[in-house]
């Protein structure tokens, strides 16, 4: 599968942005989905994770209650929804794929193809 990141830039802490993840294939509605990021010197962190029809979703603390993930599997797109940003959600979003068909993906280690990422800076 071929994930192409959308919609990252420079906003201003407490403004919003909507990441969008565009896969290639037909078999996407059997991917779970994740997006992770990493902030300069830093490890790559999970941020978010839905199952493959969308009725299970789980978010890193950090981020829940600001962050939303949803998917249409009929464009073969995931999207993150991001309120309320904070200076110390700058990084760069990668979007993934985890093709076991489990629910869902919490570690960055379960997933099999990503994005090239797309940047996120929130400037306070």
């Amino acid at each position: 599968a071929q994930l192409v990141e959308s919609g990252g830039g420079l906003v201003q802490a407490g403004g919003s942005l909507r990441l969008s993840c565009a896969a290639s294939g037909r078999t996407f509605s059997n991917y779970v989905m994740g997006w992770l990021r990493q902030a300069p010197g830093k490890e790559r962190e999970f941020v978010a994770t839905i199952n493959w029809n969308g009725g299970i979703t789980a978010y890193a603390d950090s981020v829940k209650g600001r962050f939303t993930i949803s998917r249409d599997n009929a464009k073969n797109t995931v999207y993150l929804q991001m309120n309320s940003l904070k200076p110390e959600d700058t990084a760069v979003y990668y979007c993934a794929a985890e093709t076991a068909r489990t629910n869902i993906a919490t570690r960055a280690g379960s997933y099999d193809y990503w994005g090239q990422g797309t940047q996120v800076t929130v400037s306070s």
